[in-house]
């Protein structure tokens, strides 16, 4: 695998936005801690993310991250709005936030696919209806190509 080839992935399942901190007091002390969604979601891209790489080195340069997010249809949906849905004609304007579920994928694959998500220089997002929800990532390398 050449060090300039796009790395591409899909995270199975519902996308799950990058939650905020909590905080917590142990003994007095304020404590700040990541949500259990939001571990184990980023969890779940990383074991995602190393598949890919396949013993390949870590990308050092710029990189462009490009994600198309599904999300499932409503179960109470009518057939009918259901297939407008997969077809497109209806936009899912529901959590997860797409920016936020950019914050998770890059969090969770930092040190796996590149060393650390500041690379990341160019972002394309899209978040639609999809019969099997899940995240399709991919990372394309930018060092020396024309941009």
């Amino acid at each position: 695998m050449c060090e300039q080839d796009p790395v591409k992935f899909i995270v199975p399942g519902e996308a799950v936005g990058k939650g905020r901190p909590r905080v917590t007091t142990i003994g007095g002390h304020a404590r700040m801690f990541t949500p259990t969604k939001t571990a184990n979601y980023e969890t779940l891209i990383a074991l995602a993310a190393q598949q890919a790489m396949d013993g390949r080195e870590l990308i050092s340069g710029p990189v462009m991250v490009e994600l198309r997010i599904f999300v499932s249809v409503a179960a109470s949906w009518s057939k009918k709005k259901t297939a407008e849905a997969l077809r497109g004609e209806v936009m899912p304007t529901k959590k997860p936030d797409a920016d936020n579920v950019l914050k998770a994928i890059c969090d969770g694959i930092n040190g796996i696919v590149f060393r650390d998500d500041v690379q990341v220089v160019n972002v394309s997002m899209s978040k639609r209806f999809g019969e099997t929800p899940g995240v399709i990532v991919k990372v394309i390398p930018l060092e020396g190509r024309a941009s």
